[in-house]
């Protein structure tokens, strides 16, 4: 029998997780619970508050004590980290459900988090109708609105409940038994400037056997393709655009952080990296543009999105970087450089075109990647031509092939 893991607070919040528990028990499947509380749960659940502040080293008597919220929170959060993955793979549940507030939320999602990609996690927050990045990041969370308050059952709370206990139900009570082929799988990025570019090396790829999974460079796009790639899911990278890193290091808001573009290298996995859309850092709306940037070169993308393009000093510090995260290959990896042009935007006629800045950018890369290790491959082609789109791609089944 299926069964679900059910955990909060079991103190303030046991009438609500009572009703959640009873609900999904009564649908055929087992609960399995977990007390996040800081005071006596309301029933007694399969796994002690005191055993997930131990988990984390602490006393949750000494806890208690203090009275702080705050610091209860991190050190529950910390346990229950370390608690519910090792529970899965005892085989104690199969999908797990939340609800809370900004604490509970807080309290539960980094467990969700550690586990694996496709195990059913669903949460009910007060929180979900806003940005939930930091509570999904790169995981597959599902963050369900609460409307109204989690605490207390009313007309409105038990029907979300209600939901959230028929969701989480079927995901872990319905298999899918459909036989999918096994292919290669291969993580490319992809930005709006460079989808041509990427669209006919996924074609090339898809042609050839194998499956390619694209990610958008929108900041969490790259931290979801590098936590995969971490994670073992990955065979092979067609890192087209590192775009990313204008955002990180100039000042714009989709950065996907300093270790984007190294869990390949870090990993042994074959790679084919280069530069799409190095030429833009990524804004909002015109209004939001910090006032140190006045009299920049920029481009109206539409009314939510501007783009500003990178100077040739921008582009010096960017290859470095690009350059230092190569270097950290000790195998198969492949650096790919179209001298015209890193983008849709980066041709002539077009608003960034800049064969300064480009040359800035491609002599930096050439004199600091490990010409030793990383081969660099430099085509009279811009990014999103057919020709040099296909040729990575090729170069990418070769070093898979190795």
């Amino acid at each position: 029998m299926k069964t679900i893991a059910i955990a909060g607070t079991f103190d303030s919040k046991g009438v609500e997780y009572t009703y959640v528990k009873e609900l999904i028990e009564s649908l055929g499947i087992k609960t399995f619970t977990i007390h996040t509380g800081v005071f006596e749960p309301t029933f007694e659940p399969d796994v002690s508050n005191e055993e997930v502040a131990k988990a984390a080293g602490a006393d949750i008597y000494e806890i208690a004590a203090k009275k702080d919220r705050a610091l209860a929170t991190e050190i529950l959060s910390k346990g229950m980290e370390i608690i519910v993955p090792k529970l899965y793979d005892e085989g104690k549940f199969d999908g797990i459900i939340s609800f809370g507030g900004t604490g509970g939320t807080s309290l539960v999602t980094p467990a969700m988090r550690k586990l694996p990609i496709g195990v059913p996690k669903v949460m009910v927050s007060t929180v979900a109708s806003g940005n939930t990045s930091q509570y999904v990041q790169t995981s597959d969370i599902i963050m369900m609105p609460s409307v109204v308050d989690v605490a207390g059952l009313n007309s409105i709370s038990t029907k979300i409940f209600t939901n959230a206990a028929f969701a989480i139900t079927g995901m872990v009570k319905f298999t899918n038994n459909k036989k999918v082929e096994k292919k290669p799988l291969v993580a490319a990025t992809m930005f709006g400037v460079t989808t041509p570019c990427v669209n006919y090396a996924r074609e090339y790829l898809e042609e050839r056997g194998y499956e390619v999974l694209v990610f958008h460079a929108t900041g969490i796009g790259g931290k979801t393709m590098e936590s995969l790639i971490e994670g073992g899911f990955i065979e092979g990278v067609l890192d087209l655009t590192t775009t990313e890193w204008c955002d990180e290091i100039v000042g714009g808001v989709l950065n996907s952080g300093p270790h984007r573009l190294e869990a390949a290298g870090k990993n042994h996995i074959p790679q084919v990296v280069s530069v799409g859309a190095l030429d833009m850092v990524n804004f909002a709306a015109i209004e939001t543009v910090p006032s140190k940037f006045e009299g920049r070169n920029f481009y109206k993308h539409n009314p939510t999105v501007t783009l500003m393009r990178t100077t040739v000093e921008e582009n010096r510090i960017i290859g470095k970087k690009v350059a230092e995260k190569l270097n950290i290959a000790s195998e198969k990896t492949a650096l790919f450089i179209p001298l015209k042009g890193v983008s849709l935007l980066d041709v002539p006629g077009q608003p960034f075109y800049g064969e300064e800045e480009d040359s800035a950018l491609f002599d930096i890369l050439r004199n600091n990647v490990n010409k030793d290790i990383i081969e660099i491959v430099e085509m009279n082609n811009a990014i999103n031509d057919k020709e040099f789109a296909e040729a990575a791609a090729e170069k990418l089944i070769n070093l898979m092939n190795k």
